[in-house]
């Protein structure tokens, strides 16, 4: 078997970075939809159990195990005039907005039982439509540069553009769609704001994908050409099998499945926190979505900084516990009383800052993390001397969804311990309801922040190797020996 090609290591035109970076603006959109307000405009509004609602969400997930890696192995051994990962992209576009739009209307007519159907099979087709676009265009990252630095560039715009999408959509929702009215004082109660944001939301995920397609269009002709051979489809599990053993692939996915978990369950019960522990007045909620976008830009600036000066897996660790710290810090002086009233200006002072260094620190982790994946792909082609970036990126992808899978059904069951109430307006839920709410995530997300950290730091290898590691590649491939011992 002849060794693959490998990219060069070459800094992308700012251009193309910028227009590849954009794509994330869909992964953004819809991850704040499905982290932030499925969870609570399904029970709240819909008026579905919160246990039942991530329950039917991890159903969804466990589709995903096998979808996203047959996507991710389809992509790889595509052959096209347009590269391997260019049709898949291109063609996600429609099916994604429609079925954004189907998840967020449910008919009215629908029994509970047919609702919590509608909302498997809509999830199902969004996440598998998403899964279409996100597993190649992020398999493309390794393919762009081989450069060690390079990457964790890419991998920043990419975050940043991420978080622009999710912002953009928590601003339309708490200063547009789902803001206060005489026949809905909590806006996030308004089943007709929900529809609105459905249809804006959609609209923001076609063009971002378009506009990255194309501008990435380009760079198809510089992508390595691999040559894929013919095979039967048992061999192709067989490979996918071999590819996905790698020590490396393995760590990461372990220590995603952890990290975004934890996003996911933060997520799904920040709009519970942000209404009924905080009481963050309308004004607060429109604005916090700026403080988390400082956090985000904070992130864009230090993750490939920190990148370049010291190693990415101990970067990684540093960065997790310290988001940990931040995260909880806010629970932690609620149970001690030192708080401000919730509701006052003086604790949205106080908490704002807090989320967005938060946000910083778990951002720069995520960053680290998704550069380390890219640099995963030329540690299999020395063993396998195949290149699987799909695969790899579908693994990846596939423990980003967990967010709203594993994170959703988490959230549901701490709500249901928790015994929270339906249909609950600010202030009127009991304090001990409260705290059993705060204490249970805490305990969580510390757990789960603790073992992400401990498994960054088992990442089997760093910038000297990896160097090495294409120096061999490239020697290899000039004198056509195929893989070689790494």
């Amino acid at each position: 078997m002849s060794s693959a090609p490998i990219p060069p290591a070459r800094r992308l035109a700012t251009s193309v970075t910028l227009s590849y970076g954009f794509g994330s603006v869909a992964y953004g959109v819809k991850d704040a939809g499905f982290g932030t307000f499925l969870l609570i405009y399904y029970n709240q509004v819909i008026g579905v159990a919160p246990g039942t609602v991530g329950l039917v969400i991890m159903a969804a997930l466990v589709l995903d195990a096998f979808v996203d890696p047959a996507i991710g192995m389809f992509s790889d051994r595509t052959q096209s005039r347009w590269g391997r990962r260019h049709p898949w992209m291109y063609a996600s576009a429609l099916p994604i907005a429609i079925g954004w739009l189907l998840l967020w209307n449910p008919p009215a007519s629908l029994a509970e039982p047919a609702k919590l159907v509608w909302l498997f099979v809509t999830a199902v087709v969004v996440r598998s439509a998403v899964s279409a676009y996100e597993v190649p265009s992020q398999a493309l990252t390794p393919e762009l540069s081989q450069d060690y630095d390079e990457r964790t560039r890419i991998t920043a715009y990419r975050y940043l553009f991420g978080w622009i999408g999710g912002l953009s959509i928590l601003l339309l929702a708490y200063r547009v769609f789902l803001v206060p009215s005489a026949r809905y004082p909590n806006g996030l109660l308004n089943a007709d704001g929900y529809h609105h944001l459905a249809f804006a939301s959609a609209g923001l995920m076609l063009v971002a994908i378009l506009v990255s397609s194309l501008g990435t269009h380009r760079e198809i002709g510089r992508l390595p050409k691999v040559a894929i051979a013919k095979q039967t489809f048992g061999a192709n599990l067989t490979e996918l099998w071999d590819t996905m053993h790698n020590r490396g692939f393995v760590i990461l996915m372990l220590a995603g499945v952890c990290a975004y978990t934890n996003q996911g369950i933060s997520y799904a019960l920040s709009t519970y926190f942000y209404n009924y522990v905080w009481q963050f007045a309308p004004w607060a909620l429109g604005l916090l979505p700026l403080a988390l976008f400082v956090g985000a830009g904070v992130a864009f600036v230090v993750a490939p900084r920190i990148g370049q000066r010291t190693s990415k897996p101990r970067a990684a660790f540093v960065f997790v516990i310290a988001a940990m710290l931040f995260h909880t810090a806010p629970y932690w002086l609620r149970f001690l009383g030192v708080l401000p009233p919730p509701g006052s200006v003086v604790l949205v002072s106080i908490l704002f800052p807090i989320f967005a260094m938060s946000t910083a620190l778990s951002v720069s982790s995520f960053i680290l993390g998704a550069s380390m994946m890219a640099d995963v792909v030329e540690d299999s082609q020395a063993r396998t001397g195949r290149r699987n970036e799909g695969v790899f990126f579908a693994g990846s992808f596939f423990v980003q969804k967990c967010t709203s899978g594993i994170g959703i059904a988490g959230a549901g069951l701490i709500l249901f311990l928790a015994h929270f109430p339906k249909a609950a307006k600010a202030g009127t839920v009991p304090v001990e309801t409260l705290d059993r709410l705060t204490l249970l995530f805490i305990v969580v997300y510390a757990l789960l922040a603790l073992a992400a950290a401990v498994l960054f730091t088992r990442f089997p290898f760093g910038r000297a190797e990896h160097d090495a590691r294409l120096i061999r590649l490239a020697e290899a491939a000039a004198m056509d020996k195929g893989p070689i011992k790494p």
